[in-house]
């Protein structure tokens, strides 16, 4: 009695499947001490009726992406619905911003962001922030290390900004629009 040759066909299927690595998650624990990441599932939904919009003024609203107090910087969606001066104010820290919608400007500076565009201001610059009269507002992604100081036209503080009052005005927001304050925790590293 003679056994046949397994066919080559027979052999593959006998052989275990290699997974190909590249498709592998990640298999060792994180680093000891690494913070949580954040997932917002819409974080770009711009509806009125969204309650992540914190009021920040009359017709301004931000929405909390980041609040890092412990590196001191925050990540949030600015949202103007009118055209106007917003304010003046003196960077601490550096300020990346991307422009989602409409556009805006600094009195001091010769160009306009418009959507698609990003800006860098660097630390220790003070600007006065436009939203021009033919903008149908604007929204924008805001990145800010340290903080600003409001100031007037001659550079004398007026007041100031920080991870620290968006954390309590989100906080705020929060409470008051029913979701708790300690909603807010979620956006803190």
């Amino acid at each position: 009695m003679s056994i046949a040759a397994p066919t080559a066909q027979a052999a593959s299927d006998a052989a275990p499947r290699r997974l190909d690595p590249s498709k592998v998650a990640y298999q060792r624990p994180q680093p000891v001490g690494m913070v949580p990441d954040i997932f917002l599932n819409g974080a770009l939904s711009l509806g009125e009726d969204d309650p992540h919009w914190v009021l920040q003024a009359e017709n301004v609203w931000f929405k909390p992406l980041v609040l890092n107090v412990t590196q001191g910087f925050y990540v949030n969606i600015l949202k103007v619905q009118k055209a106007g001066v917003l304010s003046r104010h003196r960077h601490f820290g550096p300020v990346h911003a991307f422009t989602l919608k409409g556009s805006w400007h600094y009195l001091e500076h010769d160009w306009v962001a418009r959507e698609g565009d990003y800006v860098f201001e660097p630390p220790g610059e003070t600007h006065t922030l436009v939203v021009p009269d033919d903008a149908d507002g604007m929204i924008t992604l805001f990145h800010v290390t340290g903080g600003y100081s409001y100031v007037d036209p001659q550079g004398e503080a007026l007041g100031y900004e920080d991870v620290f009052t968006k954390l309590e005005a989100a906080r705020r927001h929060f409470e008051a629009v029913g979701l708790g304050a300690g909603y807010v925790d979620q956006f803190v590293r």
